[in-house]
């Protein structure tokens, strides 16, 4: 039996951030926006930082505007990207967090693989190699001596709100250091990094509740909120309200970046998925996020921001999306994963460069470079759902798209055709309806033994998504730089 309430979802992104009402009605859920702000790299003077006393003046804006809307507040959950962390010694952090896309991470990387080759960190942690894993930052932070405790982004929201030193287990699974079957820090491994344990706070489940507001958060929130651990790593909330409508359904959480994957048991460190690029990570209730990180909308965001910055005006990105659906003949494609195209810059001169080198076509208006590179993150995709499927031994029979891609519907449709699948796509909402599905059962709304399913059928009963059938594709060459 399901009763209800009102909580409040602060959910940060690589480009923004927002606060949410989650209502939750009789077996029903509803989102309502408090507030958005923008989010993104800064430059500093020893390299790209996140603006961290930014980004925590507007959560706490957010929440002291939910709570004069809902005063009944019940509580807050708080997810965001994965990996990056600031240090924390006394009440305060050491300085702003580093952004994962600085460059001082080449070296974390050659440092760690001399001391632990990569096919054994695989084997222990099972994720796929991306240079910026925050085992490969702690290789290169100079500061870390002087830390008491390192914290991953949403944690340190939370310690700044109520105090509390944890790691919530979903996002710690992507720091590299945790064992990837036991789900516990990796003890031997952290000793032969160098990693001081000591920086490693307790590891805590989606669930817990990690205490109440304090001091001048409280005073300026207006309110003793409960602070409740949810799955933290954005794509973990974003899974939990997944309405997976088969067991064999492969999912692809979009925005800046493509998580696409499926939901394990158990996890799968063969030396194929190691080759594939695959990762293992933490799940709500202890599954197994099996997927792989393609490089999503922000090569178009990236893309836009250039015009918009040639232009002195902002562009109407859907009527962009609407001209690149109507243009025809053969769409060069690229690596959507290639290196080059990893850093914010003139994204389009970096992605006509690749093509040129592989001797193709070069779009020559913005429609068409529009449709490259949304059908090139689209074959993207599209091979790693077959990935996943041949690793697994998964007949994948429909692909969910949700996050801020599900309104694309361009992208939508090319995932349908290149992959051969029906895509169904929604909720564009859904971290932060599986930030307030993860609060709500830890307040007993939808009962004392509520499973994973039966949160994904709150999801089912709650949205309706849009489905694309895959057409027969229009002529297009594979370029890939």
């Amino acid at each position: 039996m399901t009763s209800g309430g009102v909580v409040a979802a602060v959910d940060l992104g690589a480009t923004s951030g927002r606060v949410m009402l989650g209502y939750v009605d009789d077996g029903m859920l509803r989102l309502e926006a408090v507030a958005r702000f923008p989010n993104g790299p800064v430059p500093g003077p020893d390299g790209l930082h996140w603006d961290f006393t930014a980004l925590y003046r507007h959560i706490l804006e957010g929440l002291a505007e939910a709570v004069r809307r809902e005063p009944g507040l019940a509580s807050v959950g708080i997810d965001s990207w994965a990996v990056d962390y600031g240090l924390v010694h006394g009440d305060e952090p050491l300085g702003e967090p580093f952004h994962y896309r600085d460059d001082r991470t080449a070296q974390g990387v050659e440092a760690v693989h001399a001391r632990v080759p990569f096919e054994e960190l695989y084997r222990r942690n099972g994720l796929q190699f991306l240079p910026f894993n925050t085992l490969y930052q702690y290789a290169v932070e100079q500061r870390l001596p002087d830390a008491e405790v390192s914290l991953l982004i949403p944690d340190l929201v939370a310690f700044l709100l109520t105090g509390a030193r944890v790691a919530e287990r979903t996002n710690a699974s992507t720091t590299g250091l945790v064992d990837v079957r036991a789900g516990e820090w990796d003890a031997e491994l952290i000793a032969r990094l160098g990693v001081p344990a000591s920086v490693l706070p307790p590891l805590v489940d989606p669930g817990e509740r990690l205490g109440t507001l304090r001091g001048e958060a409280r005073e300026r929130v207006g309110a003793p909120l409960e602070v409740i651990a949810v799955g933290s790593h954005d794509t973990a909330s974003a899974v939990v309200a997944v309405p997976l409508s088969t067991p064999d359904a492969a999912y692809i959480s979009c925005g800046t970046w493509g998580l696409v994957g499926v939901e394990l048991d158990e996890p799968v460190v063969t030396d194929e998925a190691r080759e594939a690029n695959f990762t293992n990570e933490g799940g709500v209730d202890g599954r197994v996020r099996f997927l792989h990180n393609v490089t999503g909308l922000w090569l178009l965001s990236e893309s836009v921001r250039t015009w918009e910055a040639e232009d002195g005006e902002p562009i109407d990105l859907p009527a962009l999306l609407d001209a690149a659906a109507s243009v025809d003949g053969e769409i060069a494609l690229f690596d959507a994963d290639d290196p080059r195209l990893s850093a914010p810059g003139d994204m389009p001169a970096r992605i006509a460069a690749v093509l040129d080198e592989a001797g193709a076509a070069v779009p020559t208006t913005r429609e068409a470079f529009a449709r490259t590179i949304v059908e090139s993150i689209a074959q993207a995709f599209a091979d790693a759902v077959a990935t996943a499927a041949r690793l697994t031994g998964r007949e994948i029979d429909v692909v969910h798209i949700v996050g801020g891609g599900a309104l694309n519907r361009l992208l939508c449709q090319a995932t349908a055709d290149r992959s051969g699948l029906p895509v169904l796509a929604g909720p564009v909402e859904a971290t932060a309806l599986g930030n307030v599905l993860v609060q709500g059962r830890a307040q007993g709304w939808f009962g004392s033994d509520a499973t994973l399913e039966d949160l994904r059928r709150v999801v089912a009963a709650s949205v309706s998504p849009e489905r694309y059938a895959p057409r027969a594709r229009a002529s297009s060459r594979r370029q890939l730089g």
